[in-house]
């Protein structure tokens, strides 16, 4: 790495530019029109994004093409980026991005991977501007500083990069393919809970339980829990239908736990307040580490031991998409607000009970699928840390 020079970006980019200010519509006029949303995943699904009516100079001056790479300016992916490896011919970015288009001696796909290494996200977060919403803006990436080898060596770390990431993407897609398994077991077995065409009784949610616990949510420390200290779960605990204890903030010192609201294996909780979009999450307790609080927008559901529903089925039936746009529409909440479910319109929620042992075969099926996802994020795990570990020594020059 001795012979690397370090440049700034501005040195190097062809040009660093502003989108173009106009609304996204679903009629096909104009150029196709990217905005942050439409990047998801790490990738665009380009059939759905819309059209945009402008004029010539700007499309001319906003058009996108292969190669190109571009930067959410604000919001919660403030300095994200996305290399567009192929795009329509007439499509041009929102505002809200910025677009870095590299200049002879960059590579761009060298140039991606290094805008996702701690050394990029160092210097983006010393140069977000703004306190309620941080963003950034082209003189801070202009301004980047960044590793420039020879192009050839560049290509030769992106190719490893690029491999290394291949094999993780897989994994990922592995884990989304069990989960629109899941999905079809559910309503292969049961039919889809709104119209239930096998007409499975429906009894209220209230009926089913012996009570909804609340949390509590003191000031924490902001950090996870270190060793036996106790925590508290954030909220990201269960947005995604998957219980991750990682998601904690430690509680103070001289701050007493209430050990009635410690989070135990076959716990089924429910987040009350989020977006529109992410509340009603429900999540499966199957192991946890002890010393872990249930935080205050989160509900723990407690069966009655005649309810007649098992919890891995209930909590399939809860997050089934239909069933779960049906609770969201429950959640109310003032102007300004995220919405919140309460407990009583929670208890009136009419939930389809198929037979028990139907129920117990679902669930057999669900801890063999449930199996096969522990391996496959164990693996992604391994290599997670192999591409961080190969990120690492390919922009310290020792790869």
């Amino acid at each position: 790495m001795s012979s690397w020079k370090t440049v700034s970006l501005s040195d190097h980019a062809e040009s660093v530019d502003y989108g173009v200010t106009a609304s996204a519509s679903t009629s096909e006029v104009g150029p196709k029109f990217l905005r942050i949303t439409d990047i998801q995943d790490g990738r665009v699904d380009w059939d759905t994004v819309p059209w945009c009516e402008c004029d010539e100079r700007e499309a001319s001056a906003s058009r996108l093409r292969t190669g190109d790479i571009v930067f959410a300016r604000t919001g919660a992916t403030t300095g994200k980026s996305f290399l567009l490896k192929d795009c329509p011919e007439n499509s041009v970015f929102a505002s809200y991005l910025i677009r870095v288009r590299v200049g002879s001696e960059l590579n761009p796909r060298f140039l991606a991977h290094y805008f996702s290494t701690p050394q990029y996200w160092a210097q983006i977060t010393s140069g977000t501007r703004g306190v309620a919403q941080p963003g950034v803006n082209a003189t801070t990436l202009r301004a980047l500083k960044l590793p420039l080898p020879p192009l050839a060596e560049q290509r030769r770390i992106a190719a490893v990069l690029d491999a290394a990431e291949a094999l993780r993407a897989k994994r990922r897609a592995a884990l989304a393919q069990l989960d629109t398994l899941t999905q079809a077991i559910f309503i292969d077995m049961f039919g889809d809970p709104i119209q239930n065409p096998k007409k499975w009784d429906r009894i209220p949610f209230g009926l089913m339980l012996m009570n909804i616990d609340s949390g509590q949510s003191p000031q924490c420390l902001d950090r996870p829990v270190i060793g036996d200290e106790w925590g508290v779960l954030k909220l990201g605990a269960v947005t995604w239908c998957e219980y991750d204890p990682d998601q904690n903030k430690a509680l103070p010192p001289g701050i007493e736990p209430n050990p009635a609201l410690e989070v135990k294996s076959g716990d089924l909780l429910f987040s009350r307040k989020n977006t529109n979009e992410l509340v009603a999450a429900c999540a499966l307790v199957r192991q946890t580490p002890p010393r872990l609080l249930l935080p205050d927008l989160i509900f723990r559901f407690r069966l009655r031991s005649d309810a007649r529903v098992v919890p891995r089925y209930l909590q399939q039936l809860i997050v089934y998409p239909s069933k779960r746009s049906d609770i969201q529409k429950l959640a109310g909440g003032s102007s300004g607000s995220m919405p919140n479910i309460s407990k009583a319109r929670l208890e009136t929620v009419l939930m389809e009970v198929p037979p028990l042992q139907l129920q117990n075969d679902f669930t057999g099926r669900m801890m063999a699928i449930e199996t096969l996802k522990d391996a496959h994020r164990s693996s992604l795990a391994q290599l997670d840390a192999l591409f961080s570990s190969l990120q690492h020594r390919a922009f310290r020059g020792e790869l």
